[in-house]
C-alpha cells in the first residue's frame, strides 16, 4: 500500500447512492488504489494484516478477528448504478480469502465493476489515495470524490436530500438542518481545506423557510500536506473534540468560533450540559458584551437561576479576559 497511489473511478460510480462506513470506504479505495490502468480484469489483490490493520486504524493484536468482519459485512453491501432506464445491482467485493499463519489476506473487486474502473476514457475522475486516507469522517470522503469529480464545472447544485442518500446520511438526528449542515458540510469543509487537493464553499438555497438544495462552489487547494500537518500540531484537540465544539456551536444562538467553543468544553471539563444551563441564563441579563467570557464566569463561579427581578441577576461583575492568555493555558502550551 502507497498513499501515493492514484484511484480512478468512473463519475457514475463516484455519483451513485451507497452508505459505506470509514473502514469500509478506506478499504475499497485502497483496494482501487491497486488497480493498474493496462488491467484488463481485476485481479485479487493482497494485503499484509499488519498494513490493513493500520489503515483501520486497529492498533491492538487482538482483535485481527475484526478484519474478517469488516470484510464480510463489506461483501453484503449491495447498491445500485442507475443509467438511462437500466438500473444494476452491484456488491464491492467478489471474494476476500484468509489463511491463517501467513498474516496475509486476498481480496478481489466483483467483475461488474469493470465498466467503471477499467478501461476509462471518459467521465471518469483521478486523485492521489493520500487525499482520502487522514479523513476522519465517511461523510468527508464522500463528499471529497464528489466534489472531485465535479470541480471541472467549479460548482455543483444537490437537493439537500439527494445528497443524504448520496453520502449515506440516515440518521434520525440529521433531519434537523442544523445538524446535519454542522456536523457534515461544516466538518467536512475543514477536513477537506486542511488535508485535501480541493475546498469548497457553500451556498444554502431555500424553497420558503426551509433549506432545500445546496450550492458547492468547489477550487482547488493550494495548501500542501506539510502545512495541513503543522495546523493540526498547533491545535491537535480541535479536532479531537470537533462533535462536542459543533454540539456547543448549534446550543449558543449567536456565531461563535471553534476556538472559543473549545474554551467553554475545557472550563467546563466536557460536562456539556453545564453550558447549556448556564448560556439558558443570559436571556435574563441585558448587553452582554462577551458572551463566551460570560458563560466562562457563569461556569466557574455557579450562576444559579435568576429568581424574582431580572436585574438582581446582573449584580454579577463582568470579567475582562485575555483570550491569548486562556487559550494556551486551555491548550497546554507555554
Amino acid at each position: 500500500m502507497d498513499k501515493n497511489y492514484i484511484v480512478t473511478k468512473s463519475n457514475n460510480l463516484i455519483n451513485c447512492n451507497y452508505d459505506l462506513s470509514l473502514q469500509e470506504q478506506k478499504i475499497i479505495l485502497t483496494l482501487a488504489s491497486m488497480v493498474q490502468p493496462q488491467d484488463e480484469n481485476f485481479k485479487p489483490y493482497i494485503f499484509k494484516i499488519k498494513d490493513f490493520m493500520k489503515l483501520l486504524g486497529i492498533d491492538n493484536k487482538s482483535k485481527y478477528t475484526e478484519i474478517p468482519k469488516i470484510t464480510k459485512e463489506l461483501m453484503q453491501k449491495v447498491f445500485e448504478i442507475k443509467k438511462g432506464n437500466k438500473v444494476t445491482q452491484l456488491a464491492w467485493l467478489s471474494s476476500a480469502e484468509y489463511e491463517k499463519g501467513t498474516g496475509m489476506v486476498e481480496l478481489e473487486f466483483s467483475p461488474k465493476l469493470k465498466p467503471y474502473m477499467l478501461g476509462l476514457k471518459e467521465f471518469y475522475t483521478s486523485y492521489k489515495l493520500d487525499n482520502v486516507l487522514s479523513l476522519k469522517s465517511k461523510y468527508s470522503v464522500r463528499l471529497y470524490e464528489i466534489l472531485k469529480s465535479n470541480l471541472y464545472r467549479k460548482y455543483i447544485e444537490i437537493e439537500v436530500e439527494e445528497f443524504k442518500n448520496m453520502v449515506g446520511s440516515k440518521e434520525k438526528a440529521y433531519n434537523i438542518y442544523n445538524n446535519f449542515k454542522n456536523r457534515i458540510l461544516i466538518r467536512a469543509q475543514k477536513e477537506l481545506i486542511e488535508k485535501t487537493d480541493i475546498k469548497f464553499d457553500f451556498e444554502e438555497i431555500k424553497t420558503g423557510r426551509k433549506v432545500t438544495s445546496i450550492k458547492f462552489i468547489i477550487t482547488s487547494n493550494k495548501v500542501s500536506n506539510e502545512i495541513a500537518a503543522s495546523l493540526e500540531k498547533i491545535n491537535p484537540k480541535l479536532q479531537q473534540n470537533m462533535d462536542d465544539i459543533n454540539r456547543i456551536k448549534e446550543i449558543i444562538n449567536e456565531p461563535i468560533k471553534d476556538i472559543d467553543a473549545l474554551k467553554l468544553f475545557e472550563i467546563a471539563k466536557g460536562d456539556i450540559n453545564i453550558i447549556k444551563e448556564k448560556y439558558s441564563y443570559s436571556a435574563a441579563v441585558p448587553k452582554i458584551g462577551n458572551m463566551v467570557g460570560w458563560i466562562i464566569d457563569a461556569i466557574k463561579n455557579d450562576y444559579k437561576s435568576p429568581k424574582g427581578k431580572v436585574n438582581k441577576f446582573n449584580e454579577y461583575e463582568q470579567r475582562e479576559y485575555d483570550f491569548k492568555e486562556l487559550e494556551k493555558k486551555l491548550l497546554g502550551w507555554k
